[in-house]
């Protein structure tokens, strides 16, 4: 056995167990021992019942004496059993809504229970409340002193497999695999004065005695500190190797002609600010590169990313290039082609739109007007990836919010040219920590400044109970001749439960509310004729009031649009909070965000007090990471999300910091050809899985 053998081939595993570990992506020998515990218990104080103390906490190795459901009122709300050892006094063990331990804690078992003392104010006999605890089976004294005498690491279980059992495996495996050579390059092992690689991997899963709990459970005892770094420097190497792959491959040398900045100076709907301009030499200086570009374009809400991308649109257009603007919904691709059609009108540039609602005929008649080179401009969502849509000659490939798409399918886009520029845009701020991660093979370009006049939005917070005051606003504001957006929450992310949602909203605000008013209706299961027609009547006046779900995310500029009411507010996250009141805040008047929201707990009501105090998307984005963590930050699952087993970007990012400069300078710099070859190799046998998008062939 060694480290790369399935587990469902060791011992006390078998196929139906290996199952359960597949749902947390452990399937070899190696994945369950970087299967790093939660925390840990130090259960070194091992007692008799007789030489307890009241307010310690203790493990103690017990039988079960009785064992009894009491009821509370109406309901069976207490489980009581009672322990005993050979010292002779006993102890209660007490669990709330415990019913379901009158299978699992039966007379005469053994038991190892681990808790606070306390002395019972009835019986004047001392109590556990709620204690861990582990069955110990008669046959197994030997091994009982892994889970107690000891600090003792806790697992997160894998479905039906205990934290007990994982312990056992782990404890098993690190006994019977041969020590591992320590996979770090000797000089940054050296350097930072790491324990041996196999050395830090057992104290990680069972800390030496005398070992501090507080630093185990703040992951930064010395094992912990290594096996942090360790991740991230495989990760950021992966990163690194990437990115020097991208700069040796031939790219498109983009001429950079008088031809090609008249037509932006014709395209420019008003003078671009300092940033939109600094960002643009950047795309530019990158595209009149021989190598392909792999540009991030991050930018607030309303800074004119799109605008950007349109200039760097008329580079590859101008040189007799395609430019393709990949979407993740329906909605945002349309309203991207709005706002690009717009743009391009004056100069007889063409745009065609290629999502999942055009019938059969549209879409059979786009990919031939594509395949073609008639159109220059194409607009899409994933129907663009589908593999019947061929491209004339793709010389710029834009992915909006790349956070929404896989890494894979920005690369299916790449491949329907040959290596054409790729500047991927979000309008999600990406905190260091995590642009370090995920985006940390592209070069970054921040527009940081909104265009000349924009005002700050006022953001409120009122609850339910005071929405008739906030449709009262909202009516004023109209009769100033302004608009309103009304957003629902997405409870369930089918578009159908979407669709629903936003129709009840609609029948009660038009019928209800403000039947003087014309109200309108916008969500993704609308045809494009009609998504069109909706918006064109919002931006034209004729709309007061646009209720919709999340959709209102990008490219919508009514710049008498100042109003934005977020029923159900909790329900969103701080990034989304943050796009829905970018929609607002278009014109010179001033605009306000309200909040609308039910009974909120203490993360919904500090994501709430964040967003009434900051307009600053970097912020916000700094505290929504904060609160959610690297796995939710997005709100969707990112696929492009690195797979962190122990490693945490926010608890870790000074770990970060130092395991990107020495992943960095190795590559840049490495001691040999054959320590780098070394390096790529281990990436590719050890971590290309698990990192998925880190791609070094």
């Amino acid at each position: 056995m060694d480290t790369q053998t399935q587990l469902m081939y060791v011992k006390g595993v078998g196929p139906a167990r290996a199952a359960m570990f597949e749902t947390k992506g452990l399937r070899t020998v190696e994945d369950l021992l970087g299967y790093a515990p939660f925390r840990y218990e130090d259960r070194s104080n091992v007692k008799t019942l007789k030489d307890l103390a009241p307010g310690e906490m203790a493990t103690v190795v017990v039988r079960v004496h009785t064992a009894r459901a009491s009821r509370i009122g109406q309901r069976m709300g207490l489980f009581e059993v009672a322990f005993a050892d050979i010292s002779g006094p006993r102890l209660t063990g007490k669990w709330f809504h415990g019913g379901y331990l009158a299978n699992v804690l039966v007379p005469g078992m053994q038991v190892a229970l681990f808790g606070k003392v306390e002395l019972d104010s009835f019986t004047r006999g001392f109590q556990m409340m709620h204690p861990e605890f582990e069955v110990i089976p008669d046959d197994d004294e030997a091994e009982s002193t892994l889970h107690t005498g000891r600090v003792v690491p806790i697992y997160e279980a894998a479905a039906k497999i205990t934290t007990r059992v994982i312990r056992s495996l782990i404890h098993h495996l690190l006994e019977a695999v041969d020590e591992q050579p320590d996979p770090l390059p000797e000089p940054v092992r050296q350097r930072l004065k790491f324990a041996p690689y196999w050395q830090s991997l057992k104290e990680l899963h069972f800390p030496p005695a005398g070992s501090d709990i507080r630093a185990l459970n703040g992951f930064r005892s010395p094992a912990h500190w290594r096996m942090i770094f360790e991740e991230f420097f495989w990760l950021e190497c992966g990163l690194a190797l990437k990115r020097v792959k991208a700069r040796e491959a031939r790219g498109i040398q983009f001429e950079l002609n008088e031809r090609v900045r008249d037509k932006i100076k014709q395209m420019l709907p008003f003078r671009p600010t300092g940033a939109q301009k600094r960002s643009l030499g950047e795309i530019a200086r990158d595209m009149a590169a021989p190598q392909p570009m792999h540009r991030l374009l991050q930018g607030d809400v309303g800074s004119g990313k799109t605008l950007v991308a349109a200039q760097a649109a008329i580079i590859a257009i101008e040189n007799g290039y395609q430019a393709a603007l990949l979407a993740p919904t329906e909605i945002l691709a349309t309203q991207h082609y709005f706002s690009v059609k717009k743009l391009f009108e004056k100069l007889g540039y063409l745009v065609v739109l290629l999502t999942g609602s055009n019938t059969a005929g549209e879409k059979k008649h786009i990919k031939k007007l594509i395949a073609s080179g008639l159109v220059p401009m194409i607009v899409g969502t994933h129907a663009l990836l589908e593999e019947d849509v061929e491209f004339h000659k793709l010389g710029l490939a834009i992915v909006d919010e790349q956070h929404r798409f896989g890494v894979l399918q920005r690369l299916r886009l790449q491949r329907k040219g040959e290596t054409p520029d790729v500047l991927v845009m979000t309008a999600t701020p990406i905190p260091r920590t995590l642009a370090l991660t995920v985006y940390g093979d592209l070069d970054t370009s921040i527009i940081d400044e909104l265009p000349p006049g924009r005002r700050p939005i006022t953001t409120k917070h009122v609850t339910e109970d005071q929405a008739d005051n906030v449709y009262t606003f909202v009516r004023g504001q109209i009769q100033e001749g302004r608009q309103a957006y009304v957003v629902c929450p997405v409870i369930e992310e089918s578009e159908t439960a979407q669709m629903k949602a936003a129709e009840k909203t609609h029948t009660y605000l038009s019928g209800t509310v403000f039947p003087e008013l014309q109200v309108g209706l916008l969500h993704g299961r609308l045809k494009a004729d009609e998504k069109e027609s909706v918006m064109d009547r919002f931006q034209k006046g004729e709309i007061q009031v646009l209720v919709s779900p999340t959709v209102i995310e990008v490219g919508v500029d009514v710049p008498t649009a100042t109003v934005m009411v977020i029923e159900q507010a909790e329900r969103f996250g701080m990034s989304q909070l943050h796009q829905l009141r970018g929609r607002v805040g278009r014109g010179g008047h001033q605009s306000f965000c309200v909040l609308v929201t039910g009974k909120l707990g203490d993360a919904a009501r500090e994501r709430i007090r964040t967003m009434t105090e900051s307009n600053d998307g970097f912020h916000i984005a700094e505290m929504d990471l904060k609160l959610r963590g690297p796995g939710e930050f997005f709100g969707t699952k990112q696929s492009g999300m690195p797979a962190l087993r122990i490693a945490n970007i926010v608890r870790d990012r000074d770990i970060l910091e130092i395991a990107r400069n020495e992943a960095w300078g190795f590559v840049d710099n490495p001691p040999s050809d054959e320590a780098l070859r070394e390096l790529v190799r281990y990436i590719q046998e050890h971590w290309q899985r698990r990192y998925g998008l880190v791609q070094v062939a």
